[in-house]
Parts: structure tokens; sequence; C-alpha cells
């Protein structure tokens, strides 16, 4: 059992914003998909690190931080929504194929019933798991359901979803044990996602239920992913999705403001690119600002590429969930006007490319892991792709030959889901 440090109200965290200023490249014609030639380190200083600003206050945000938010805005915009709903009732592929495995899963079932508790306690790799599993999965459903009425205008859909969230929204009092702020975070990404399709899109959830799941998400969730992780870079990612998907919910830019800061002090540090130099980026405070502990936290892969990830000597698995949390982040971003692709873009492209590279079957080179990696990506490349592929114009040919080729994308009842549905060839982000 964790010990765990006694809440305080999200308005009044005090949070340590770090003064980002990545000034990335412009991302370069061709394919991210190519395996670059090596960079071997050498045993230089570690990269001069951001410094630190004081907190901004908590009734000032800055000035980037959208005035307003844009509702539904929680990883599918309005416009997103209505080309999916077009797509299927047109019989039109990927997108039918895609519903249909949707409907098809339990998650879509009317019939479905949430397991509501106090207490959800969950240990490392969900040892014990007290609710883990119910939490993630009935927030999927959810989810699941929340499309489904988006797409049908059944109201049987946006009832479900209704009564699962009403579940747990009396409930639920606090997250427990050493992966609670993981679990945490993958459910709390996952909710406000059903809250704001229902919520925007009249399917007639009362004001008092809406008001209950809001004191949820503020008590609940949101303390304890706002501060981040010195975890591996998939726990600050999945927290920093939870956080900024969360504040949109609560139209907190506070909240908004010191995720965001969080997230792109991180994305740099679990994505290499060669302009980093000879030392892979690290975050500030996190106790690793020498090459040997830097690289040690790398899993002690020296030999640098572009898109090379923090976690990819570890496994591929989780490498995928924090390439989905930044594609995840940077797509609510965009549907809220603030758009972090050119901060985080060419990291995703290049991550995106490599690992999809791998995933496919390329030999491994000795270099690499030492020449053996463990493979299980997951279904998370549907959201970097399109927005990177098909919005902004990048070839990226391995990433597309493993996204078509593994369509329909499901979910990897965590905090992945549908989208192959939700994103595939989706052109629309603002409304």
């Amino acid at each position: 059992m964790r010990i765990r440090s006694r809440r305080t109200s999200a308005r009044t965290l005090v949070v340590l914003a770090v003064a980002v200023g990545l000034a990335l490249p412009a991302a370069a014609a061709g394919t991210a998909s190519a395996t670059p030639g090596p960079r071997t380190a050498v045993g230089q200083q570690a990269p001069a690190l951001p410094d630190a600003v004081p907190d901004a206050g908590a009734d000032a945000a800055p000035a980037d931080v959208p005035a307003a938010f844009t509702h539904p805005g929680v990883h599918v915009s309005a416009p997103q929504l209505d080309f999916i709903r077009q797509q299927v009732q047109a019989g039109a592929q990927p997108w039918r194929s895609a519903y249909d495995s949707m409907m098809g899963s339990r998650y879509a079932s009317l019939s479905y019933t949430p397991h509501p508790r106090a207490v959800v306690e969950c240990g490392s790799y969900s040892n014990p798991n007290y609710g883990c599993t119910d939490e993630r999965e009935d927030a999927i459903a959810a989810y699941t359901h929340a499309l489904a009425w988006s797409v049908t205008r059944d109201t049987r859909y946006a009832q479900k979803a209704i009564s699962i969230m009403n579940a747990w929204s009396p409930v639920i009092r606090d997250h427990t044990n050493s992966n609670a702020p993981l679990q945490t975070a993958w459910a709390g990404s996952v909710w406000p996602r059903a809250a704001e399709i229902i919520r925007y899109t009249g399917a007639g959830w009362a004001a008092a239920d809406v008001d209950r799941f809001e004191t949820m998400l503020r008590t609940v969730y949101l303390p304890e992913v706002i501060n981040g992780s010195n975890s591996n870079g998939n726990w600050e990612l999945s927290m920093m999705e939870a956080a900024v998907g969360i504040a949109i919910f609560l139209d907190d830019r506070t909240a908004y403001a010191s995720a965001r800061q969080r997230f792109l002090v991180r994305v740099p540090a679990f994505i290499y690119l060669t302009s980093d130099g000879s030392v892979p980026r690290t975050v500030p405070g996190s106790g690793r600002d020498t090459p040997d502990q830097i690289f040690a936290y790398w899993h002690n892969q020296r030999t640098l590429v572009n898109g090379l990830s923090q976690e990819t000597c570890r496994d591929f698995t989780h490498t995928g969930y924090g390439i989905s949390a930044i594609s995840h982040v940077a797509e609510t971003a965009a549907i809220q006007g603030d758009d972090l692709y050119p901060q985080v873009g060419e990291r995703l492209r290049h991550a995106l490319g490599f690992h999809s590279t791998y995933q496919r079957g390329t030999a491994v080179p000795s270099w690499l892991c030492g020449g053996s990696v463990h493979l299980g990506l997951g279904p998370v490349t549907e959201v970097g792709f399109n927005a990177l592929h098909n919005r902004q114009g990048f070839a990226m040919s391995n990433t597309q030959a493993l996204t078509e080729s593994t369509r329909p994308a499901g979910t990897n009842n965590l905090f992945v889901a549908w989208e192959t549905l939700t994103h595939a060839n989706n052109p629309n982000v603002l409304p």
C-alpha cells in the first residue's frame, strides 16, 4: 500500500509549471516510417534543462490556453461525430465495419451492468485487482454507448451511457495502492469522452447528475493525476490525457494549462529526436540528470535514432500506451483550437514509423535492445496517422501499412477504443 498525501481542491493545487520552449524542427518531406541510421551516444553531459517558473495562480492561465472550451471537445468534436454518423449510415468502409465491430462487443450491450465501488484498489499489474477492471471497462462501456447514441440517435444507448456514469459518480471516493495514478488516468481519460458526447448532444442527462459527475472528476480523479509521475513515461502521459479531458469537461483553464505544460515537457523526454543530441531529454526534478541516470531510465539503450522511446526496450505495449496518450492529447487540444502538433508532431510521427516498422516484422538489428524487442504495439496508430498523414500530408508508409492491415481497431480494454471508427480518414477537427 502506498502512502498517500492529503488531497486538496484541484483548483487550489500549486503545480510546478515548467517553461518549455520546444522549438522542434519543421517536419521534413518524405516518410517517417523509414528507419534512420543509428546515432551512438557518447559520455557527454546531459543537455541543458528548461528553467522552472512559478505557478501563475489559481485564477490565471497562460494567454495561449483557450479562452473558452469547445464542446463536445474531448477526443472527438461535433464535426468528427457528424462525419462518423454519415459514413456509417452510408455503409462506407472502413467505418461501417468498425461500427459493426463495436456494436458486436460486450461494451455495446443494452443489458450491460456497471459495477461501481467506493474504493478501487490496484496494485502493480493489477494485483490486487479490486474494481480495477470493472472501472476501466465501465468507462469504455459508457463511451461505447455514447458513440452508439451519436450514430443512431437511439435514446436507449444514451440512457445506458447515463446510467453507467450515474452509477459511479455518487459511489467512487478513492483509488489506492501502487497503480492508483495509472488506474485513475486510464479511467479518467475515458469518462470525459463519454460525458462530453452525452452532455452536449441533447441526450437528456439531468443537470443534477451532470453536477455530481463533475464533482466526481474534480475531487476523485483530477487531484490524483494533475501533478504527474516520475514513473515510466506512459504513466505521466496518460495522466496528462486524463487531466486535459477532465479540465475541458470542467471548463477549468487553470487545470488545462497545468496539464498542457507538463505534457509538453514529458513528450520530448519520452520520444527521442537526433536534434536532442547524444543524450535523451529528461524531466526537470525527476532525479535523472546525468547521462548514466538517463540511459538507465531508457533501459540502457545507448544507440539513439529518431522515434526511439524511453520504453522501447521495455516493450512495445507500454510504448504504445505513451504514443496513444500523446496523440489523444494533441487531438483534443486541436479541437480546442490549441494546436500542439507543431511541438509534438515530429516526435509522434517518427515514433509511429519506427515502432510500426518492427511491429510489421522487420528484423531487429543488434544495436536495438540487444537484438530483441517485445512486440504488441496495440490499436494505437489511427489518431496520429490521421492527423499527420491525412490532415498534414506526411508520407508514413510503415505506419499506414500497419494501420490499414489491423483495421478495424478495437479496444485494449484500458483506455483505447474504436479509433478506426472515430478517426480513420476523418478530415474534421474544429466546428
